[in-house]
């Protein structure tokens, strides 16, 4: 997290990974594709961003934030009766989920609030799509005393109710969006909106690592603390760095997040775990790394779904947080560049694989990790029991009560 800006670049003498470059470039990826309403918000983010960075009072608040409000550390766990039911390598859950609020939108958010105090900026907008990212917002506003107003997809309001309330008591205004598939994608099209004509008192907390430059990079740094303390956590339980790391992807942030830190430990294997919904090959997936092209949208340019017209497609999984048609431009390049690799799940695998954590383990994930659990249990089998894999939780699952069991009345026999 303390790389500035101007140490920004490509891969440096040493041949450290050392992304994006000073225009917030992934390669081909990234960039700040905006109107020139928001260019000099853009510029005044980076440089505030570039100043506080490596300022010692602004890591001493964040850090204490962390500590005291959040919860931090969060543990590592061993899943070690579900690793034995597996038969193959052991399976570990970097628990995010125990963080305040339940996820890991809360390190991003606590970051980017302590920017808009500096800033002057006394009123908060955010998108969400599960939810966990507008009750992070939600949450550090009320902590900070700044107004918030959270974006939504309307069909989302629908399937994450309980986050509707608590966003709500939380003092936070919740706008439904009601344009297009009334999913993520609309969210954050309404936010930037809002930003455009609010922009002098507005700050815009994005939750994910997309969006214009620097907030992939900014989004990233602040998460990067997950991955830092799994590098310190890690031998202490096994004595060595994972086999592998893995995590669910949708905008990407909590993948970011646990990946950025091992970028240079080349002996771990990242794999990022994608939303396949129905299938890939029937259209009705929110994989964009898998099933999409290189375009732009929301201000960077990266992995998109689109239809033959360039038009973006609309996106399906059991997830919301992971229903969006494009993925964070580092994501893109880690794909391009093969340091990552890229799966994906189907719903009824994640419902599967989230009744099985509930019943094997005593957790209950949140969907979207429930796509890296997934994952990592089948791919645990087909390795030795001496292989580790560390697995993401990125949040707890009381959000999605009401969405698994609406999906195991409809599919009786997927569990």
């Amino acid at each position: 997290m303390n790389q500035t800006t101007a140490q920004l670049g490509d891969q440096d003498a040493s041949g450290h990974y050392n992304f994006p470059d000073p225009s917030g470039h992934f390669g081909q990826y990234g960039g700040s594709f905006v109107s020139e309403t928001l260019t000099h918000a853009l510029e005044e983010l980076k440089e505030t961003y570039a100043r506080y960075i490596d300022d010692p009072e602004f890591l001493r608040e964040f850090h204490h934030e962390l500590k005291y409000f959040v919860g931090r550390p969060s543990p590592i766990y061993h899943a070690r009766r579900w690793s034995d039911e597996m038969g193959g390598a052991q399976i570990f859950f970097k628990r995010e989920d125990l963080n305040h609020t339940g996820a890991h939108k809360i390190n991003n958010v606590i970051g980017q609030a302590l920017l808009a105090k500096r800033m002057g900026k006394p009123r908060v907008i955010a998108e969400t799509g599960a939810g966990q990212h507008g009750v992070a917002t939600a949450t550090i506003c009320a902590r900070f005393g700044l107004e918030c107003v959270v974006y939504m997809g309307s069909e989302d309001v629908k399937r994450q109710v309980q986050n509707v309330y608590r966003m709500q008591l939380l003092g936070a205004t919740v706008v439904p969006v009601e344009s297009g598939s009334k999913t993520l994608k609309d969210a954050l099209n309404e936010a930037m909106r809002d930003w455009v004509t609010n922009v002098e008192d507005t700050f815009y907390i994005i939750g994910t690592v997309a969006g214009p430059h620097p907030y992939p990079m900014m989004v990233r740094d602040f998460q990067s603390v997950i991955g830092k303390e799994c590098i310190e956590q890690m031998p202490e339980l096994t004595g060595r760095q994972p086999d592998y790391v893995m995590a669910c992807i949708g905008g990407g942030s909590n993948a970011m997040g646990i990946f950025y830190p091992y970028i240079d430990h080349h002996d771990v294997t990242l794999i990022g775990v994608e939303a396949a919904g129905e299938g890939i090959a029937t259209g009705k997936h929110s994989a964009a790394l898998l099933g999409g092209i290189p375009g732009v949208l929301h201000g960077n340019r990266t992995y998109l779904l689109q239809d033959e017209n360039g038009q973006i497609a609309e996106t399906h999984s059991v997830s919301a947080g992971l229903d969006y048609p494009g993925v964070g431009p580092e994501h893109a390049w880690l794909k391009d560049s093969h340091r990552a690799q890229y799966v994906s799940v189907t719903d009824a695998d994640a419902v599967a694989a989230f009744h099985h954590c509930c019943e094997i383990e005593g957790i209950i994930p949140a969907l979207e990790s429930s796509h890296a659990l997934a994952y990592a249990a089948k791919f645990a089998a087909t390795l030795p029991k001496d292989k580790t894999i560390l697995v993401n939780l990125s949040g707890r699952g009381d959000k999605d009560m009401h969405t698994v069991a609406e999906f195991d009345k409809l599919h009786p026999h997927a569990k």
